[in-house]
């Protein structure tokens, strides 16, 4: 199980985040630079040990209204070969781990066949801040990709948790920076 080192990161996530997110397709920003703070997230176990997964929840509150995004995040002691040059968001320092490549999770096959599992059953979410805890409101609903489904990351999220949509949905939570507590879909199953 991963192991959550209290320690420092430089730069912070938040800030190679910063400069990656408003280079994205999906962002939803107006062009101002976002203003961004941590709203939830879990992680998962690479069976191996050797790549950090985190789902991060981040908010932006440089516009009129906070919009909340998921990036699932790969950690790595090296840079990762045959991924685009976008997928990288960034290196940073950790005090104890030294140099990690920050990969978004989109692109990084050890986080995607891990997010399979975990909508197959086969996976545990994990806190995402304290070491070796399950997350149990990390919720999967339905059955998992099967041959001829692929997984759909929700990069925008919304708030609401209803039980249609497609079957093998993950849903979790974060809050909103009022306190507001939300629940949405962040990933869902779909065929090819």
């Amino acid at each position: 199980m991963a192991s959550i080192h209290r320690t420092t990161m430089t730069p912070t996530k938040l800030e190679l985040l910063t400069g990656w997110l408003p280079r994205q397709s999906w962002y939803a920003g107006s062009g101002e630079t976002p203003d961004l703070v941590k709203a939830g997230g879990f992680r998962l176990d690479d069976p191996a040990g050797e790549v950090g997964i985190e789902f991060m929840v981040v908010a932006d509150t440089a516009g009129q209204e906070p919009v909340a995004y998921l990036v699932p995040l790969g950690y790595r002691d090296a840079a990762l070969d045959g991924v685009p040059g976008e997928a990288l968001i960034g290196t940073s320092e950790h005090g104890v781990l030294g140099t990690r490549w920050i990969y978004d999770g989109a692109h990084d096959p050890v986080v995607l066949a891990q997010l399979r599992a975990l909508l197959s059953g086969e996976a545990k979410p994990q806190q995402q801040n304290v070491s070796d805890t399950p997350d149990p409101t990390v919720i999967v609903h339905g059955t998992g990709p099967g041959q001829g489904a692929d997984v759909r990351i929700n990069r925008v999220l919304r708030s609401a948790e209803a039980e249609q949509g497609s079957s093998g949905r993950l849903v979790a939570g974060w809050t909103w920076p009022d306190g507001t507590a939300a629940r949405g879909e962040m990933a869902a199953v779909t065929s090819r």
